[in-house]
């Protein structure tokens, strides 16, 4: 017998009409950072909050170029890349003092990316017991900070960050 993650929570995102065009190259461009909920700008990637989120404080980084596969990133990207992965760790983990997280890359379709043809990184904080029964009996995911909030204490703490190097 196997586990089965369920998470119906999602079926909004599943369910909604897609932008035609890739919103990791529209958002970055537009420069409405709160807007768009852009916490942190690095030379090859950004960080973003996500709209559907798994768990307070799940963001994503996502690098500057069009591309799908890690693979296709110059090795300059990829260490960048992963050294925003590292910040963003560090950055949730003094916000939300959480006891672990989930890091993920989803490549393709089949790999269960949701925007296949933009690579990017989520970072889900995690805690013990962050499961309840309003998820596994309803259905329901219960986030219980909003966006404004989270973005402040998030890009205030980016902003810390990034002047301390």
């Amino acid at each position: 017998m196997s586990d089965k993650l369920y998470s119906p929570w999602r079926l909004q995102y599943i369910l909604s009409e897609k932008e035609k065009k890739c919103i990791f190259c529209i958002k970055p461009q537009e420069n409405n950072d709160k807007k768009h909920l852009i916490l942190h700008r690095a030379k090859h990637c950004f960080v973003i909050m996500n709209v559907f989120p798994y768990n307070n404080g799940h963001i994503m980084v996502v690098p500057n170029r069009h591309i799908s596969r890690l693979n296709d990133l110059k090795m300059e990207e990829l260490n960048e890349l992963f050294a925003t992965v590292q910040l963003s760790e560090k950055v949730l983990g003094k916000v939300y003092h959480c006891d672990g997280f989930n890091v993920g890359i989803n490549l393709g379709k089949a790999g269960g990316a949701g925007i296949e043809e933009h690579l990017h990184i989520h970072i889900v904080p995690r805690w013990h017991g962050d499961v309840n029964f309003m998820t596994t009996i309803g259905g329901t995911r219960i986030i219980p900070e909003n966006f404004e909030k989270s973005f402040t204490q998030l890009k205030k703490q980016f902003d810390n960050e990034t002047l301390k190097k």
